[in-house]
């Protein structure tokens, strides 16, 4: 059963990331007040990111990993900017160090 991640910029301007395995219906829920506490207090939101994956156990793997990012680790996959990542994992320690 497939997948997808996705990340959902709020009203607000903060980030929501989910999984499911109907983007479809979970964007109406969210835009309907249906899905998170999180979105439901800052609607509407807009799809900014998806990715597809051959399982729903992949999908949720990768939101999870997803939450624990920073805010600027997040704008930079949206943004496409995938060489950013690597940088964007080390901590502020690591990099006053460099």
């Amino acid at each position: 059963m497939k997948g997808y991640v996705y990340i959902l910029e709020c009203n607000d301007g903060s980030y929501y990331t989910g999984s499911t395995i109907d983007l479809e219906m979970r964007l109406s829920q969210h835009q309907q007040g249906l899905g998170a506490n999180h979105t439901k207090k800052r609607l509407p939101v807009k799809l900014v990111y998806i990715e597809m994956f051959d399982r729903i156990d992949l999908a949720f793997y990768r939101e999870k990993q997803i939450q624990g990012w920073s805010r600027a680790k997040k704008e930079a996959l949206i943004n496409g900017r995938n060489d950013l990542l690597p940088g964007l994992s080390k901590s502020s320690k690591s990099k006053k160090e460099n």
